[in-house]
């Protein structure tokens, strides 16, 4: 809701399959996931884009309630790009995206 406010086009996916579909489908400029979903967690899937040449650059945040040092490093070895802990507001994220995509 806060990022559609802003102007910012959204696509939903239902899980990370469904996320990587998608992101084969459309270039995305910033790519936010949770870290647990079904079917393909966020660290996986943040793995997957950057394995294509397209999502080489592309900023991804991880939102999630884990605060866990060693699951954060493997989303930073993934490719991730930032991380944000549940709950945060929604200024927190805007800033996070801003931040990511200037």
């Amino acid at each position: 809701m806060a990022l559609k406010g802003l102007g910012h086009d959204l696509t939903e996916a239902s899980d990370g399959n469904d996320g990587l579909f998608k992101a084969k489908l459309k270039n995305f400029d910033c790519v936010i996931t949770d870290v647990n979903m079904p079917n393909k967690d966020g660290i996986t899937l943040i793995k997957e884009l950057r394995a294509l040449p397209v999502y080489k650059q592309t900023p991804m945040l991880i939102i999630t309630t884990e605060t866990n040092p060693t699951k954060m490093q493997f989303a930073k070895d993934a490719g991730a790009t930032g991380w944000i802990v549940k709950p945060f507001t929604p200024e927190q994220l805007v800033q996070a995206v801003k931040k990511v995509l200037s």
